[in-house]
């Protein structure tokens, strides 16, 4: 499987803030990355930490729709990757 690049932060708000710009649910993002619902909704939730290959997974999945993890300057974020959206 894939491995998406571990030198970024994934954390919670960009979780829902990628799930937020593609306008997905916790549903389809459950759907994308094979990942439990209720493993997505406790991570967003700060509930628990992840694995880090369920962190990959989501990453994943983020990724083969179009989005990248930034961290600029200690500053994280998400970019669009023009060549693989509409």
């Amino acid at each position: 499987m894939d491995q998406p690049k571990t030198d970024t932060v994934f954390s919670p708000a960009l979780c829902r803030a990628a799930r937020g710009y593609l306008d997905w649910t916790q549903d389809d993002l459950a759907s994308q990355s094979s990942v439990s619902r209720s493993t997505i909704r406790d991570f967003e939730g700060q509930r628990h930490a992840l694995h880090r290959s369920t962190e990959a997974q989501l990453r994943l999945a983020f990724e083969k729709a179009g989005l990248r993890f930034t961290n600029t300057a200690g500053c994280p974020g998400l970019s669009c990757d023009a060549s693989t959206t509409d």
